[in-house]
This record gives C-alpha cells, structure tokens and sequence, in this order.
C-alpha cells in the first residue's frame, strides 16, 4: 500500500550492493536499491549491477545495518597514535648495501 504523495518504495527499506567482478577480488560497493526483503534485494541486484555478466558474487546489505565513522571526526578517528611512528614505513632508515628493498 502506498503513502499519499508517495509510492510503496518509499516505505521498503535501502539495501547497499556489493559486487565482486572475478574470484580472489574484493567486494566493491556498487550501488544502493529499496526492496522490501533481501531475497528481492539480491535478485534487482543482480538485475541492476551485473546485467553484462560484470559479478561472480554479490552481497546485499540493509544500510540500517552499517556502522560508520563521522566524517567529522577524520583527523581524531584516523590520526596516528603519537609515540608510534614505527607503524609508518618512513620511521626505518635503509642500511647501507642492503639491495633490493
């Protein structure tokens, strides 16, 4: 049933597509759709974002469901801790003669 003024995807909820494009690669972030269940979610999915044989995989994800970072707060949540310069590469010095590093 559908609101006034609006349509019944208004009220289904928003699902967030993942694509994995061959074996051994990484889920990529596709797209979003609404879709009242995860079974129809993956089927408009696969509809919407592999339609040129593009997918070996996909994931569907109710986007209620996702906890992010504010991105706000970037500096604070990715700044490195202080005292732990040894995590970033340029902290080491290159030993002489030492080939192929």
């Amino acid at each position: 049933m559908s609101s006034p003024g609006g349509t019944e995807h208004d009220t289904w909820p928003l699902w967030e597509v993942f694509v994995r494009a061959s074996r051994g690669l990484s889920h990529l972030h596709a797209g979003s759709l609404h879709a009242p269940d995860a079974e129809l979610a993956l089927r408009n999915a696969r509809d919407l974002y592999t339609r040129r044989n593009e997918g070996v995989s996909i994931w569907v994800v109710p986007s209620s469901e996702i906890t992010t970072s504010d991105p706000d707060e970037k500096d604070a949540f990715f700044e490195s801790p202080k005292g732990k310069r040894y995590r970033h590469a340029s902290y080491y010095t290159e030993a002489e003669g030492v080939k192929h590093l």
